[in-house]
């Protein structure tokens, strides 16, 4: 394959709403905006990976036209953003009309759940002098960062992670315009790795296609070094029957294999246990165990020995409860 990542998510990004997968009620009131050809501050929040940026520059391609970036403004992440950005550049922008046919300009300050406290008491301000000139739309992973002022004065939108059906769907079309050669398994276990996240399937779709031959789920979890869910959930069953040496050379297995270090596991291991069908007594004791396990390595407790007493614990759980 011989575009780069970047490359590749610019080819394959949606240029209007109607392309639009997984957000079907934010889209129908993005579209409303677009008739009306008036928006108001908007606050786009959500994990990343679910479509904020790129539901943005399909409602202003579709505002504007495609010269759309003429009477837009963005920031992101890699730009200065403390308060001195927002007195100056911002401020520049926002106070200059837009000589279009759409009367305000548009500003997009993406991640600003990482402005600093003063920048955003000083762009709540910008947002209500500037109104009729300009429109800012702010996104997010963490409401809880950004000053309720600012909120208040927007319009509030919150994004969720796709369903496996609507990030396989989108995945296929890519597939099959690049001729990847990819199994069911591999496309299973993209999902099993990014949960809804489609910016990062999208990543491993291309790290993984310039493997030759077909990509399988072992390919997908060696590349992005996550554990296969079945491995996780074997060594589980197998401790929780109270086989502690069996589940001990299942673990080192596991851990040679993939070459994780303690902290990843347990976060892995949480994860295969919240989506599994155990028992929820089981779930709520494993959760207790992998909670005091992970504080422990983090806190600098050796990592071998304590995923070892949390297999120990775990194969407690079934002569306890038979008690």
């Amino acid at each position: 394959m011989s575009i780069n990542n970047q490359m590749w998510a610019e080819k394959y990004r949606p240029r209007h709403l109607d392309e639009l997968v997984n957000q079907t009620e934010i889209v129908e009131r993005m579209k409303g905006f677009v008739t009306n050809a008036n928006i108001p501050h908007c606050l786009l929040l959500g994990p990343p990976g679910t479509g904020k940026t790129t539901v943005t520059h399909c409602l202003l391609r579709e505002l504007y036209g495609d010269n759309y970036m003429d009477y837009t403004l963005e920031l992101n992440a890699s730009d200065e953003r403390g308060i001195g950005t927002v007195r100056d550049l911002i401020k520049t922008f926002a106070r200059t009309m837009s000589l279009g046919k759409v009367t305000f300009k548009t500003i997009i300050l993406d991640e600003v759940d990482n402005m600093t406290s003063a920048a955003q008491q000083a762009l709540r301000r910008l947002m209500e002098i500037y109104s009729s000139t300009c429109r800012f739309i702010l996104l997010g992973n963490y409401g809880g960062k950004i000053i309720e002022p600012i909120q208040s004065r927007c319009t509030l939108f919150r994004f969720s992670y796709l369903t496996k059906e609507d990030q396989n769907y989108y995945l296929s079309k890519i597939i099959k315009s690049e001729h990847v050669n990819i199994s069911e398994g591999g496309l299973e276990a993209i999902f099993d790795v990014c949960r809804g996240d489609l910016r990062k399937a999208l990543n491993i779709l291309q790290s993984t296609a310039s493997i030759k031959g077909v990509i399988t789920a072992d390919i997908v979890f060696t590349i992005t070094g996550k554990v296969n869910s079945t491995d996780i959930m074997d060594l589980l069953k197998t401790a929780l029957k109270g086989n502690f040496i069996d589940a001990e050379k299942l673990l080192k297995e596991i851990m040679g294999k993939y070459g994780l270090d303690g902290s990843d596991f347990i976060k892995q291991v949480y994860r295969v246990v919240y989506n599994s069908k155990l028992p929820d007594s089981w779930k709520s004791e494993l959760g207790e165990i992998m909670g005091e396990t992970e504080s422990r390595i983090a806190a600098g407790a050796n990592d071998e020995v304590q995923l070892y007493c949390f297999l120990s614990r775990v194969s407690r759980i079934k002569r306890r409860k038979e008690k």
